[in-house]
């Protein structure tokens, strides 16, 4: 694989960051998975492997993914 090439797993990752979220629909459409295989990433990779804080809200009728991003505590001098 090129360095420079984004894979599907960095394309989620970059939705979940981002401010809005991600719905698995969404997920599914870039990476061209299945509804079970982007659960399966959400659990397997971002919570288990990853240990990211991966959180979920439901404004609407969608469910919206996050990862919860936490700043690093200021060292004290």
């Amino acid at each position: 694989a090129s360095p420079n090439r984004e894979t599907k797993h960095d394309k989620v990752l970059a939705m979940l960051r981002s401010k809005q979220g991600a719905t698995i629909a969404a997920m599914m459409k870039t990476t061209g998975w299945q509804q079970h295989s982007v659960r399966g990433f959400l659990t397997g990779v971002v919570r288990k492997r990853l240990k990211l804080d991966l959180t979920s809200e439901k404004p609407g009728k969608d469910r919206i993914y996050r990862i919860k991003v936490t700043r690093p505590l200021a060292a004290k001098t």
